[in-house]
């Protein structure tokens, strides 16, 4: 699968759970249904994923952990907050860059409409 085909399923399943929950569960919460609504569609899924940062000497094998990494191409960035801030963008945008992935999506469910919450991130490479 290509990461736009990717990026369906997960809007898909997204748009599934929030249409059932709605906003104001915890990230937590998110995750764990997101995870399981993915493997249902025989997706690869690795939740909490630590991920290798080496900066000259220094070599930090769990420099940040990914929310979710699907099919090793796309990364789900998840958040259950009142207004997505830069620092969200750049967080992930960060994470694309040093994990050579070029797409991201972060959800934010704490919102109306799961539309509104859900927003692409790539990496040019």
């Amino acid at each position: 699968m290509t990461e736009n085909e990717i990026s369906r399923e997960i809007v898909d399943a997204c748009f599934q759970i929030h249409t059932r929950y709605g906003p104001g569960l915890f990230e937590s919460v998110y995750e764990e249904l997101l995870s399981y609504e993915l493997r249902k569609r025989n997706l690869g899924v690795k939740r909490q994923e630590g991920v290798k940062l080496v900066h000259e000497d220094i070599i930090l094998d769990k420099a940040f952990r990914v929310d979710l990494i699907i099919e090793n191409k796309v990364i789900i960035e998840i958040k259950s907050v009142e207004e997505l801030k830069d620092m969200h963008y750049k967080q992930l945008f960060t994470y694309l860059k040093l994990t050579n992935l070029k797409l991201g999506l972060l959800v934010n469910f704490n919102v109306a409409l799961i539309k509104t919450g859900i927003h692409r991130i790539v990496n040019k490479l």
